[in-house]
């Protein structure tokens, strides 16, 4: 309803000046809820004339489906003698500008109770909140991209996991674990013909997108050299300068071992790069088959030999190839598994089948590991039968 003979209270006349300096809107209302001031920025915010208040009270400024709101906080007023509370103030044009009130019950030199309402515009926050809504929504449509794209991607990544199979005298076993979804490993256990058995484990540095797109390059080079070449070293040699030249990115380097089995898989070349050392297991105990190169794809003058180390293999010998994600992990004391402890842990599962020396040994790094995985895992374990 509108009083339009509400007059100003005297001590509030006083005060007028003061109030008209602040930046904040500010309405003083009697008890009954009549408005006796409003201020400059106030009556500028709703794009009133101040006599356009005077003596409204809020069901002549409120519509009556949102006059609740006001009310209850108008009673929280009487309650705890202030208020604060989010809402909005309706312009004379009928738009609603968003703002913050906050009311305290306060008491005249008169004696009266009067009701001191701040208004804070808050358009500008209001704004910002949407765009961040907005881009928030955007971001959630991309992260669910690229969820999608990076899920397509580990299905495509599990593919070059190596595979196990039974050929001629050998049985191969494998195991694959990524650090990430994705990551910059991959084995090969291909047969070239019906009497060669190629098996490679490969290591692109780092784990993610990255590595796993370059991983994917070097594979289908890999194979594709496979077809041409009859020596360990001879690939390892291309892949190097294919690395180098081809991809030539900053940062991208891999390690490999590849083994070239003959003789029904009683003879391997085997040659390595930068790679952990392979176990080659007899009955006269675990030798270790160091890398005869460095990193490959790094420096053009580290280009490996073509040769590869020429090894008999009898009836119950083993080979195991690896990645250093199998290795290069530390308990909570914070010692390193190492080549060692692996060595150790190959030697312990001598006896048992081929089936299950593959858990026995990711069993066993797991227990000593402290912590999530850190990086990539490869794992083939050659037997001759």
């Amino acid at each position: 309803m509108l009083d339009a003979n509400i007059q100003t209270p005297q001590w509030l006349s006083q005060m007028e000046r003061i109030l008209e300096e602040l930046n904040e809107g500010v309405a003083i209302a009697d008890d009954q809820l009549r408005v006796i001031f409003v201020n400059e920025p106030l009556a500028r915010l709703g794009q009133y004339d101040r006599a356009d208040l005077q003596g409204r009270t809020p069901d002549a400024i409120f519509p009556a489906a949102d006059l609740p709101v006001v009310m209850r906080q108008h009673e929280s007023d009487l309650r705890y003698g202030h208020h604060r509370f989010e809402f909005y103030l309706p312009r004379k044009d009928g738009q609603k500008v968003p703002v913050i009130f906050s009311g305290r019950v306060v008491e005249g030199p008169d004696g009266h109770r009067y009701h001191l309402v701040i208004v804070t515009d808050i358009t500008s926050q209001k704004c910002i909140e949407q765009q961040l809504r907005e881009t928030n929504a955007l971001l959630k449509d991309q992260q669910l991209q690229i969820e999608a794209d990076l899920a397509l991607a580990s299905r495509v990544q599990q593919s070059l996991a190596p595979r196990g199979l039974v050929w001629n005298d050998l049985c191969v076993e494998t195991y694959y674990s990524p650090a990430r979804a994705i990551g910059g490993d991959f084995g090969i256990v291909v047969p070239q013909s019906h009497d060669v058995l190629n098996v490679i484990v490969c290591d692109v540095t780092g784990n993610g997108i990255g590595p796993a797109l370059l991983a994917n390059r070097i594979h289908s080079e890999v194979l594709h050299e496979l077809e041409r070449t009859s020596s360990p070293g001879s690939l390892l040699r291309h892949i190097h300068e294919f690395a180098y030249t081809q991809i030539a990115t900053d940062g991208c380097y891999l390690t490999m071992a590849a083994g070239r089995f003959t003789h029904r898989g009683r003879r391997l070349a085997f040659a390595s790069g930068g790679h952990p050392p392979a176990m080659h297991v007899s009955n006269r105990g675990l030798r270790l088959l160091e890398s005869q190169n460095g990193i490959l794809g790094c420096l053009p003058e580290i280009a490996p030999s073509e040769s590869a180390e020429d090894i008999e293999l009898d009836c119950g010998d083993r080979l195991v190839l690896y990645t250093d994600g199998l290795v290069e992990v530390f308990n909570a004391a914070h010692e390193m598994f190492g080549v060692e402890g692996l060595a150790n842990l190959v030697l312990q599962t001598a006896d048992l089948p081929l089936s299950q020396v593959r858990q026995a040994i990711v069993g066993g790094v797991s227990a000593w590991r402290h912590g999530p995985l850190a990086d990539d895992v490869s794992l083939v374990i050659v037997e001759v039968r």
